[in-house]
């Protein structure tokens, strides 16, 4: 069995321990003979190296290890680049998260300013990493998981046409684990969907189990009472804010009851609420800084100081294993259905051609195959379209150094209330992303 070289785009990311683990639980399925970490800020990444190098030393010595910040040692000789970056660390997230805020805008770090924000410093970033990896590997693939996803895809659709790289986002996955809870199942493989939208802005129109017995039902009974919250096992989303969106998402539900809706919607839906319930001098950015990010750097020390994983509370992370699914199925043409950020070109028939949509494909070794979804609603449609001219105009922006289109971007963005404010927001987070931005004009 073909053993397989992986590197990890990002590896001073604090989900970088949970895609370790991740991999090493999936040996059997998907082998590895390499595993690399590469990220810019040598520092941090240090820190998470050296604990995952005692952790692969403890669990499978015969995997070569290497952490480095040079692109050509990262990117030679590798099968798949896994890359979770986040260009201006989370000291940039709290930015895009306050600045809006001052404006009782939506301050969210993927949705509205903070996504677009966002999405300006990671279309660069996310670039340079594919011309290393078609520099270095030219046949490698590249997994890509790095926010604000439907930015940085229109961006690699635009930019990079002929790329070797599937767009992916974990957080539909994380909703099936808790639908797949509500309707008694044990797993939300066990549940066949039929999904489309953007990405952090999609519905399900159909979930059945293995048998096609219809699960929408008894899904939306609960959601109607409960939203999404029910008691699970996990590690991600269980802040208090975390059950905020999901309990919100049965009033995104009434507003068009007959699709289970994405919670990311609640911040283009009811705004003025999600204002209202935030902390402007303690946003979401805060809480993973104080939370996530000191519990793993804080593991981590702990493994590099005494040498071993014992009584070590790192773990895998929900999203780990649809990584590792996804690169079976291109390494073994699984043809496994899965939800991924594809061109549209007729796969929802009354929507933009152009547009990066997150459908189910079949995928296999050339990549993904879209399914055919038809024509969609026009509740869903008209909020679709809005949404997807922001990211287009976001991407021209960045391509042409263009003020008027992101001016324009961030006043059709369903989160802002006025071109003077989508303005005075520009004007700040221009100031606030000096060298990370390209130079507007």
């Amino acid at each position: 069995m073909k053993k397989f070289s992986v590197v990890i785009a990002g590896g001073g990311s604090t989900f970088t321990p949970g895609i370790v683990l991740m991999l090493l639980e999936n040996l059997e399925r998907f082998p590895i003979r390499k595993l690399k970490f590469y990220d810019n800020d040598g520092e941090r990444q240090d820190i998470i190296a050296k604990a995952c190098e005692i952790l692969l030393k403890e669990r499978a010595p015969e995997i070569e290890f290497k952490s480095t910040t040079d692109p050509e040692e990262a990117f030679t000789d590798v099968d798949f680049v896994m890359a979770h970056i986040r260009v201006g660390k989370y000291a940039m997230r709290e930015l895009d998260e306050k600045i809006p805020l001052k404006y009782n805008v939506v301050g969210q770090e993927t949705c509205g300013p903070g996504g677009i924000a966002y999405g300006m410093r990671s279309i660069g970033g996310i670039l340079e990493l594919i011309d290393y990896m078609e520099k270095y590997s030219p046949n490698a693939w590249m997994l890509n998981y790095s926010n604000p996803a439907a930015i940085v895809a229109e961006a690699t659709r635009k930019l990079r046409p002929y790329s070797k790289i599937l767009n992916i986002c974990d957080m539909p996955i994380g909703i099936e684990g808790h639908m797949a809870k509500i309707a008694g199942l044990s797993s939300r493989k066990d549940m066949i969907v039929r999904y489309y939208g953007l990405n952090h802005f999609g519905w399900w129109s159909s979930i059945t189990d293995k048998e096609g017995n219809d699960l929408m039902p008894k899904i939306k009974e609960h959601v109607f009472k409960y939203g999404y919250n029910v008691d699970v096992e996990e590690y991600q989303h269980v802040d208090a804010s975390w059950s905020d969106t999901f309990a919100k998402a049965k009033d995104v539900l009434a507003v068009d009851p007959t699709h289970l809706p994405n919670t990311y919607l609640k911040y283009y839906l009811f705004p003025d609420y999600v204002v209202e319930h935030s902390n402007k001098e303690y946003t979401r950015a805060n809480e993973v800084m104080d939370g996530r990010e000191k519990f793993v750097f804080g593991e981590c020390k702990k493994v590099i100081e005494q040498g071993n994983t014992k009584g070590v509370a790192l773990h895998i992370d929900e999203h780990a294993s649809y990584i590792v699914d996804l690169a079976r199925a291109i390494a073994y043409n699984t043809k496994e259905r899965m939800l991924l950020i594809v061109e549209n070109k007729g796969a929802i028939v009354n929507f933009d051609p152009t547009a990066m949509v997150e459908i189910p494909c079949l995928v296999g070794s050339n990549g993904p195959e879209p399914l055919s979804i038809g024509e969609i609603p026009r509740f869903q449609k008209g909020l679709m379209e809005q949404q997807v001219a922001v990211e287009k105009l976001v991407v021209e922006a960045w391509e042409e150094g263009s003020y008027q289109k992101l001016w324009q971007a961030l006043t059709l963005s369903k989160t802002v209330p006025s071109a003077k404010v989508a303005k005075e927001i520009l004007d700040d987070l221009i100031e606030a992303n000096k060298g990370y931005w390209p130079v507007l004009k």
